[in-house]
């Protein structure tokens, strides 16, 4: 997959897309109006930007383009998990994990799903 580093605002469209398509501009402008108050321009620039890269398609529709996700949701979260990582705590889960953990603490249920990974990645190795 083409490296992509999504804005903010980017993340918030494309999840928009993946949790639903096809969606038009009046839609995104509807689901976005009240976290962010974005207008038809700034949503028509920014759906110009993904298709731009590749991250959206387009076709057109009786009254309004209806947009679709090009990149795999699952893909672009791990790529932008691992860029923060590395960005953020160089690379280093275990540095992530201990800063969270101190910082607001873990919950029974966060430490017991932890647990879980930790223990599947044991089986895989």
């Amino acid at each position: 997959m083409k490296k992509l580093s999504l804005s903010d605002g980017e993340w918030k469209l494309m999840n928009l897309l993946w949790e639903s398509e096809p969606r038009t501009v009046p839609e995104l402008v509807e689901a976005l109006r009240e976290d962010t108050g974005w207008t038809r321009p700034t949503i028509n620039m920014m759906l110009k930007r993904l298709t731009d890269y590749g991250a959206v398609r387009f076709e057109e529709g009786e009254k309004a383009r209806r947009f679709f996700p090009v990149i795999d949701r699952t893909g672009t979260t791990v790529q932008e998990t691992e860029r923060f990582l590395n960005r953020v705590y160089g690379g280093s889960l275990g540095l992530l994990l201990s800063s969270m953990s101190s910082q607001r603490g873990l919950s029974q249920d966060e430490i017991q799903e932890l647990q879980a990974i930790l223990d599947a990645a044991k089986e895989e190795q």
